[in-house]
């Protein structure tokens, strides 16, 4: 984290600049067996794309809310970073009815379908793979997102101190999430560049979201993110982090 960080997008771009190659999010599902993993380079293209389909297909201007009804998972954490390029809010686990788009995944379509704007639905297969029915009254993100360019520059500047994340009922600005994230990143023991957490955590709570996304960016370092990992035993965990190299773990 540089000094002049001031919203989570500008975490993305000073790790961009200080490493693009590093691993940035491992994710596993354990349900599927997916594993899947990162680099900073790859998350930030994914970001950049993901931004604009928010500014230029579906309208997004800052201060919309965009609900996200998505689980802990490497998508959920592209779409966090691109609402911040954009100035948009995060609304995590909002109510649709009050977004100006909902992005669903596919235990929420139904949900999802009380907001009158844009809707986006999410596969969350492996690979980021297209439904294979596309659900009605929604945009498949795998089917409109690689189209999108490379590299993305807002309309307009984002203000650091307007409203950039709901979690919990507690809404942050962009300031307030750069500066909480270096303070739990400490406080989980993310510290220096090749820390790498593991997180079981959701993204239901600023707790998962500093474990699983925002800690680790803000510190330098890289998560491993585990979903459905209820299953596993204290053997298997042990594997994984013997296997991932991690240096702190968040449960």
């Amino acid at each position: 984290m540089n000094a002049t960080d001031r919203t989570p997008a500008d975490l993305l771009r000073s790790a961009l600049a200080a490493d693009p190659s590093r691993p940035l999010v491992t994710f596993y599902d354990d349900a599927t067996g997916e594993r899947v993993e990162l680099s900073v380079a790859t998350f930030a293209n994914w970001v950049a794309k993901t931004a604009n389909l928010l500014q230029g297909e579906l309208s997004v201007e800052p201060g919309d809310r965009v609900a996200l009804l998505l689980p802990a998972h490497w998508q959920t954490a592209v779409w966090l970073l691109a609402c911040s390029s954009v100035g948009a809010v995060a609304d995590v686990g909002g109510e649709p009815a009050r977004a100006d788009v909902v992005v669903a995944g596919p235990d929420a379509l139904e949900a999802a379908r009380a907001c009158r704007g844009e809707r986006v639905a999410l596969a969350l297969r492996p690979l980021g793979g297209r439904f294979p029915v596309p659900p009605e009254g929604f945009l498949d993100y795998a089917v409109e997102v690689p189209s999108q360019g490379d590299r993305f520059v807002p309309f307009v500047p984002v203000d650091p101190e307007a409203a950039a994340l709901i979690v919990a009922g507690a809404e942050h600005s962009g300031a307030e999430v750069v500066e909480r994230a270096g303070a739990d990143a400490e406080r989980l023991g993310i510290v220096g560049p090749g820390a790498r957490v593991m997180s079981l955590r959701g993204y239901d709570t600023w707790d998962g979201l500093a474990a699983g996304l925002y800690g680790p960016l803000a510190a330098g370092g890289s998560v491993v993110l585990c979903r459905n990992a209820g299953a596993l035993d204290e053997e298997a965990l042990a594997r994984r982090v013997e296997a991932e190299h991690v240096t702190a773990t968040a449960r």
